[in-house]
């Protein structure tokens, strides 16, 4: 329908000159609208059509690094402290807009450096992180062999039942130079009566853990780093929350046995599992330090990786 003249419109009735000022807005907005969304189109497909491979693995990594550092500090203190630190920057902006003049100076001085108060407070999640970061699912051969194993068991379950506490560290990929400078060095055989005469409470050099590497007890009345989690279980003593401690830093394989219980542990990232016999303790253990050997070794280390990141 073609649009009459304005001054013939203003000469018509009243309903047909509202007829005709609605057909005119109507292809007005029509015309507007079909000239945005083309806008916005040509924009869109000119930014897929701009972006590069590189752009998409740097979204990637980026992305990536993000989700594995939000697993390893979920659950610990680290969360609290993020969340303590938005809050300062929230109430800095607000300083700012309400003209709160000694409130927002003090909190530009203190967010000035900030990332070394970063770098302090973080320093164990940050270890940790990078540690978690340096590893890989293509493992060096152990050197704890079968018998070893063995040794290890054999001494543990003695120990349980004679309610004898124990801290046994099974050193793997991270080295451990700082944890044995605590200790006695000893680097004798693994001998399971060695073990057990080591934790005997008359032994002068009961306290502490033992320290395993390459297949000898390399040390003795070696200090643990204790964990700092709020979720450890109530009914778990020192000796626990320092394994789990060194687990959260380290992908060390400790053995933990309790005289109160007589209940023997394995503690790995940060996960106590607790045995009840000695077979299932031998099968795991062979499992973890000789995952080769293994039958089902990929799928095995798939299975552990996904259930890692789910408990993390």
């Amino acid at each position: 329908m073609a649009l009459r003249p304005i001054a013939t419109v203003r000469n018509l009735p009243e309903p047909n000159r509202f007829f005709l000022c609605s057909i005119a807005s109507r292809h007005a907005t029509k015309s507007y609208l079909i000239s945005v969304t083309t806008f916005h189109l040509t924009g869109m497909i000119d930014a897929i059509h701009s972006i590069r491979l590189l752009d998409i693995l740097d979204i990637l990594i980026v992305s990536i690094i993000i989700y594995r550092t939000m697993l390893l500090i979920r659950g610990t203190r680290a969360v609290q402290m993020l969340i303590a630190i938005a809050l300062i920057i929230v109430i800095y902006i607000l300083a700012g807009k309400f003209e709160l003049q000694t409130l927002h100076w003090l909190l530009k001085a203190f967010l000035g450096s900030i990332l070394l108060v970063l770098v302090i407070l973080f320093q164990a999640d940050i270890r940790r992180v990078l540690t978690q970061m340096g590893k890989t699912p293509f493992r060096k051969a152990s050197d704890t062999a079968e018998k070893d194993i063995e040794e290890i068991v054999h001494a543990a379950t003695y120990m349980a039942k004679r309610r004898i506490g124990a801290l046994i560290v099974i050193e793997r990929d991270t080295g451990l130079r700082d944890l044995v400078a605590t200790g006695h060095r000893l680097d004798a055989r693994l001998r399971y009566g060695l073990l057990v005469a080591i934790f005997l409470p008359a032994s002068p050099m009961h306290d502490g853990g033992v320290v395993i590497h390459k297949g000898r007890i390399h040390s003795s009345g070696c200090l643990l780093p204790l964990s700092q989690s709020q979720r450890i279980d109530k009914r778990y003593g020192t000796r626990h929350r320092a394994a789990l401690g060194l687990s959260e830093e380290t992908d060390s394989i400790i053995i933990v046995v309790s005289e109160e219980t007589q209940e023997i542990s394995l503690v790995q990232h940060g996960r106590i599992t607790p045995f009840h016999d000695d077979k299932s303790l031998t099968a795991t253990l062979k499992t973890l330090l000789n995952p080769s050997a293994a039958p089902g070794y990929w799928i095995s280390w798939l299975a552990q990786l996904r259930n890692h990141d789910q408990k993390a």
